[in-house]
C-alpha cells in the first residue's frame, strides 16, 4: 500500500469517508461525527499538504490528516513549545477494517514527526467515544487530560477534547511513502 498526498481531486472521497465512518460510529452508539464536516475546511487542509491517503492499488483504504498545528484551547503554552505533531481524521474504509492499517498508520505519522524532530505525536479524540479512547491507549498513547471547557470552532460545546500523546519514534509500518518529509516550524524546532 503507498501513502500519498492528497489532492483537491479527492475531496469527494474523503467526504465519503466521513460519512461513511459517522454512520458506522452511530451503529456503536457513539454521537461523533454525526454533524457533517464542511468541506472548505477539508479542502483547505488539503491544499495545505496536511491531509494523507492510504491507497491499496486503486482504492483509498484509509486516510490521516497530519500538523504542526494544534486546535485552539485544546494544550497549553508549555506543550506547544515541545515539538510535536499531531493526528486528526484517522479514517479506515469498512472495506479494509480488522486489517491494523490504523495502527500502522499511526506507526507512519509517529515516524515522521521523529524524522521531523518532534517529540511528540499528540491527538485529541471525542469526549465520550471511550472505545476510541481505549484504542488509543492500546496503540501506545497515554492520556494527558480530557478538556470539556470552551466552545468548539463550529459554536458548539467541545466535543473532542481527550487528549493523547505518544514519544515521536521510529516504526517499521511497512507502508510506501509517496509524501514530501514533514517540517516542523521553526518556533518548534
Amino acid at each position: 500500500m503507498i501513502i500519498t498526498p492528497a489532492c483537491p481531486d479527492d475531496l469527494p472521497v474523503l467526504l465519503a469517508f466521513r460519512q461513511e465512518a459517522a454512520a458506522w460510529l452511530g451503529k456503536l452508539g457513539t454521537d461523533q461525527w454525526q454533524r457533517p464536516y464542511p468541506a472548505d475546511r477539508l479542502l483547505a487542509t488539503i491544499e495545505a499538504g496536511e491531509v494523507f491517503m492510504l491507497r491499496d492499488g486503486e482504492t483509498t483504504a484509509a486516510t490521516i490528516t497530519l500538523s504542526t498545528e494544534a486546535e485552539e484551547g485544546l494544550w497549553t503554552d508549555e506543550e506547544l513549545r515541545e515539538p510535536s505533531l499531531f493526528v486528526t481524521k484517522l479514517t479506515v474504509a469498512r472495506t479494509h477494517a480488522g486489517r491494523n492499517l490504523g495502527g500502522r498508520l499511526l506507526d507512519w505519522a509517529g515516524d515522521r514527526a521523529y524524522r521531523a524532530g518532534a517529540k511528540w505525536l499528540r491527538l485529541d479524540a471525542w469526549t465520550t467515544n471511550h472505545g476510541l479512547q481505549r484504542y488509543y491507549l492500546d496503540q501506545g498513547f497515554e492520556h494527558v487530560r480530557t478538556v470539556t471547557e470552551g466552545t468548539a470552532v463550529n459554536g458548539g460545546p467541545r466535543v473532542s477534547g481527550w487528549l493523547a500523546q505518544r514519544a515521536a519514534r521510529t516504526a517499521d509500518h511497512g507502508f510506501t511513502d509517496e509524501a514530501p518529509a514533514p517540517v516542523l516550524p521553526k518556533s518548534m524546532s
